[in-house]
């Protein structure tokens, strides 16, 4: 034996290099299984298993959440969510649904295990309106994400929509986004919204007609959208015509407020480009915003230094380069005197329609809807009586609120019809 051999053979019989020799052998070993256990997962993940994650900011994660939490039945770690729910009747409820809570749960879906992972932060996040940061991931056996994911989120849009049916949303801003604001309300008919016979119907065709004449446009290069301004004295119907309108057409309606505070020229065309589909864009009370163009510029310089709206955003918004397309746009306004001239011009605000105070037909229509079995001749005889009684114009909304103080007894409104003067002072 050589002296390197001889050497080898000392160094195994040293009980100090075998034991060392020994734990580092363990160790390259124990290392080796674990990067083998790595590379194994990710290639078992990679070629068996399919996710789906769904932050919380997506549209359909509220839709998934309810969807989840009607079928995952045997999830043991739940959490309370209170709602409120309006009937028929108008009645709110107080409701509560258990949802599967933050962690690990499965479910069955289509004959197939799911692994559903629910995550979320521990701090309030800025982009998700002060609440945590939270998303939902789904895992499953094999690769064919469109056969299972697909029908789930069909299903579970249409689970969610069927929620709405027969109800128009309300939406306002929050942030740079548009959130629902409060339940979904009983849709309105037109009917039940008294105006100047022929006004509704006429205003509502021409709202129908924009709808059903993208092609016509597009041809002749004409932007999409179209303005209208309803102006006229307060309580004679306006908001509850935009809403009867919507209701007719199935559109949700997103209620903005241009004197809110930090509303920006940047943030105001933002909200208009993402609106929700088959919405219309309501700006109530536009005069309050903004009287003039001169009176805008002055009041502008109290606010120097703070983000506010500028007259020229709110143009820029309604036909500017950016502006969205698609659009039905609503403003109403009690004085359209103090409007300036650029922001009611065509293009901006296509039509223009008067609502004034009740005429002897609206007080007529108005009261047979609230005493339906009473003689015709009663509702006439009303009318006669309040006219010569009351020497000024008087809105279909305050002749709503006479009528509830007397909704069972069409003539004890008669008889006390002087009791309005008392309204209108």
């Amino acid at each position: 034996m050589g002296v390197v051999g001889e050497l080898v053979t000392n160094l195994l019989d040293n009980p100090y290099f075998g034991a060392g020799a020994g734990l580092f052998g363990v160790g390259v070993g124990a290392a080796l299984l674990r990067r083998t256990a790595t590379i194994s997962k990710l290639i078992f993940q990679r070629n068996f298993l399919v996710t789906l994650e769904v932050p919380c900011q997506d549209k359909s994660f509220p839709w998934l959440m309810q969807w989840i939490t009607r079928n995952a039945t045997k999830a043991q770690h739940l959490e309370v969510q209170t709602f409120y729910e309006q009937r028929d009747s108008g009645k709110i409820e107080t409701k509560f649904d258990f949802v599967p809570s933050e962690g690990i749960h499965y479910m069955v879906y289509l004959g197939r295990l799911i692994k559903i992972e629910r995550t979320r932060g521990q701090t309030a996040d800025i982009t998700n309106y002060g609440k945590p940061w939270e998303s939902i991931k789904l895992t499953t056996w094999g690769m064919d994400k469109n056969n299972i994911f697909f029908p789930m989120l069909e299903e579970a849009k249409s689970d969610a929509l069927a929620n709405y049916e027969g109800k128009t949303v309300m939406y306002i801003p929050r942030g740079h986004e548009w959130i629902e604001f409060g339940q979904p309300r009983k849709r309105r008919s037109l009917s039940s919204v008294i105006l100047k016979r022929g006004l509704g119907e006429g205003l509502f065709a021409d709202v129908q007609e924009f709808i059903d004449s993208p092609c016509w446009y597009s041809d002749r290069g004409v932007p999409y959208r179209r303005g209208y301004l309803l102006y006229g004295p307060p309580g004679c119907g306006k908001t509850s015509f935009i809403t009867a309108i919507a209701g007719q057409l199935e559109y949700s309606i997103c209620a903005l407020n241009l004197s809110e505070r930090g509303l920006t020229d940047d943030r105001l065309n933002h909200l208009m480009n993402v609106a929700p589909s088959q919405s219309i864009i309501l700006l109530e009370d536009v005069d309050a915003a903004f009287m003039s163009r001169e009176e805008s510029e002055k009041s502008q310089l109290a606010y120097d230094g703070l983000n506010r709206l500028t007259f020229s955003g709110l143009l820029n918004m309604l036909d500017g380069v950016a502006s969205s397309e698609a659009r039905i746009l609503f403003m109403t306004t009690n004085y359209i005197e103090r409007l300036d001239p650029a922001l009611i011009r065509p293009g901006r605000v296509d039509v223009k329609q008067y609502i004034g105070h009740a005429e002897d037909d609206q007080v007529i229509r108005a009261f047979r809807k609230f005493y339906p079995d009473s003689p015709e001749n009663l509702a006439m005889e009303f009318c006669t009586v309040l006219r010569e009684s009351l020497k000024q114009p008087v809105s279909v909304a305050l002749l709503q609120g006479y009528f509830l103080l007397h909704k069972h007894s069409p003539e004890d409104a008669l008889k006390n019809v002087d009791d309005i003067k008392n309204k209108v002072k």
